[in-house]
């Protein structure tokens, strides 16, 4: 007797992937319970066909945690009409059991039984279209950093080898090297061998460096006037402390500043919210929270530096703040408001009016 065809429509299929990079382990559980776990290529179309293989006209529901694969899974489940979830790994419930008895088959099926439960929230994903303006921001950071290294490099190589660095190189500002100096190090150091192969590798290694920081920058600038840019980095750029570097960084890392409620959930977003432990009556605050943007956090306390100097209210509010704790610590506040005042300029669509210019 021919048996009928197989329907789970109107049903919703809870799927849970542990990502590996060439396997992954998937849980699926109907809305009825049943469970079925199963290993597969680190492929999306494979899941897909399998979906619709074993549970054809479901109403599939994906989930995995965010990682080293970024948001491709993500993208191609949800062209292919399956809602997907993307969740920050220590959002996921964990009993003692799951985290002492760590296994593949453990880990999918628990993001499968905490997607039906409804236990999970997603992290923000943003536009493919997106994604490489933030990459060219993320590497010319990445480029200056490995710049960074390259110069104190050269001069380890230089002190190792008895070579004094001129005064007139030696006593410059900041960390640009000048093309005096550069052209210095090319034809006037001598080492104590008779070759200077290593000096050599090392200094194109810092042109080619230099040359590779210079279009990060003009990629950057053009961005900053395209019409997805433009009129908020002018907003941005109006707020003490704000440069183009930090707008733009801002921009591409926030992308759409309504997908915050509120002044709490951007500074959460900065990492600019303390830990804090209460029990009874007490309550600690301790360092800021991992959960934030790891670039962010850093920057936005660097331009708060600067916003101290360029703007009377923040100025007089890091005073008052001394009063009370270290400098370090009063920082941080002004980081806070610099964030609220950030948050208000790019929902208001409103350029920010420095304190001493106010009635």
């Amino acid at each position: 007797m021919q048996r009928n065809k197989i329907s789970f429509k109107g049903q919703r299929i809870f799927v849970g992937i542990d990502v590996h990079k060439r396997k992954w382990s998937v849980a699926t559980i109907t809305e009825s319970g049943l469970q079925r776990v199963h290993v597969q290529n680190a492929s999306a179309q494979e899941l897909i066909d399998f979906l619709h293989r074993h549970y054809p006209d479901g109403e599939y529901h994906a989930v995995y945690e965010a990682g080293f694969s970024g948001f491709s899974t993500y993208y191609s489940l949800a062209e292919a009409g399956i809602d997907c979830m993307v969740i920050h790994a220590a959002d996921v419930p964990t009993t003692q059991y799951e985290s002492v008895m760590k296994t593949d088959k453990i880990d999918c099926l628990k993001l499968a039984k905490s997607l039906r439960a409804g236990l999970l929230k997603g992290i923000y994903i943003r536009p493919k279209d997106s994604i490489d303006d933030r990459g060219v921001i993320r590497m010319r950071r990445m480029i200056i950093k490995d710049l960074s290294r390259y110069k104190i490099r050269v001069k380890h190589l230089l002190m190792s080898n008895g070579v004094e660095i001129p005064e007139q190189f030696d006593k410059r500002k900041g960390n640009n090297w000048s093309g005096a100096f550069i052209q210095w190090l090319k034809g006037e150091v001598t080492l104590l061998s008779e070759t200077r192969r290593s000096l050599d590798l090392l200094v194109g290694q810092v042109e080619r460096m230099r040359q590779a920081q210079l279009e990060a920058t003009r990629e950057l600038r053009k961005l900053s006037q395209t019409e997805r840019y433009r009129a908020n980095y002018d907003l941005l750029c109006s707020i003490p402390g704000i440069g183009g570097l930090v707008a733009m960084t801002l921009l591409t890392e926030i992308y759409d500043i309504t997908r915050f409620l509120n002044e709490r959930q951007f500074a959460s977003f900065l990492g600019l919210i303390p830990t804090s432990h209460s029990s009874g009556d007490k309550t600690i605050h301790g360092e800021m929270t991992f959960r934030g943007n790891k670039e962010l956090g850093p920057m936005m306390i660097e331009a708060s530096w600067t916003a101290i100097r360029n703007d009377v209210g923040l100025a007089a509010s890091f005073s008052n703040y001394c009063r009370k704790m270290v400098p370090q610590q009063a920082i941080v506040r002004i980081a806070r408001k610099l964030a609220n005042i950030i948050i208000a300029v790019l929902k208001t669509k409103k350029k920010y009016v420095p304190y001493s210019s106010k009635g």
